[in-house]
């Protein structure tokens, strides 16, 4: 519960830095172990109800559940609506990449660290330490309109997976 609070403290007050123009003048950027705010235990669950928790991908990354209720506008364009919600990543030592799929670019952004702006795509170097312990980076999701069902592609090595988040709206299945 303390790392959810954290997230989301961290998530918020990050928020006026986040919003930003585009989504193309940070993509690429390395996210350090540094930017971590916290840590857990891994597998990271999140919440104890079923429908708040954690998904494991590929091992090393705990992503937000299939579906986020809460969405608030930014009153800024062109990303006028934020959800924020953070990662973890397991102590591997193994560089994560994110990215939003080429179609998805003009409607969604995302952004884990500290500091950084709206991306299509970003890294998250894992600290190096136990691959029980888990490591928290402070972000979101940014959206042009009120809800979307965005899919995400994770990378880990040359294994791939994309997962979606209904951010605002359940996605179908």
């Amino acid at each position: 519960m303390r790392l959810l609070a954290a997230i989301s403290a961290v998530g918020l007050a990050a928020l006026t830095s986040v919003i930003a123009p585009s989504a193309s003048s940070a993509d690429g950027r390395t996210i350090p172990c540094a930017q971590s705010i916290a840590t857990t235990k891994f597998p990271y669950l999140g919440s104890s109800r079923p429908e708040g928790r954690y998904r494991q991908v590929l091992g090393v990354v705990a992503v937000p559940p299939a579906y986020m209720r809460q969405v608030v506008p930014t009153n800024q364009k062109p990303w006028a609506y934020w959800h924020k919600q953070g990662i973890v990543i397991r102590a591997t030592g193994q560089l994560v990449t994110v990215s939003v799929p080429a179609r998805w670019r003009n409607l969604a952004a995302i952004t884990w660290g500290n500091g950084i702006g709206p991306v299509r795509s970003l890294r998250i170097q894992a600290c190096r330490t136990s691959a029980d312990v888990g490591h928290a980076f402070a972000g979101g999701f940014l959206l042009r309109s009120r809800a979307a069902c965005i899919p995400l592609i994770f990378r880990v090595g040359k294994r791939t997976a994309t997962v979606r988040f209904g951010v605002g709206q359940r996605c179908r299945r």
